[in-house]
């Protein structure tokens, strides 16, 4: 078993390319899922509160532009 980044890096290094193809797309994915993760735990306590305020009143200050 790899216990360290060092470990898992070199074993990444050495994997040929089908594999690093396959690992590029799991590891997306895996890392996608983590930031949904924080996301939802961020808005469900509330911390994204106070920027969707800010937004809101900046938006209506008219600092905003539309994209």
């Amino acid at each position: 078993m790899m216990n360290t980044a060092k470990e898992i890096e070199k074993a990444i290094e050495s994997l040929p390319q089908s594999e690093l193809k396959e690992f590029r797309a799991w590891f997306e994915r895996y890392d996608a899922e983590i930031w949904d993760e924080k996301i939802d735990q961020h808005a469900a306590s509330g911390k994204l509160s106070d920027l969707g305020r800010a937004a809101i009143e900046s938006h209506k200050a008219k600092l905003t532009k539309e994209l």
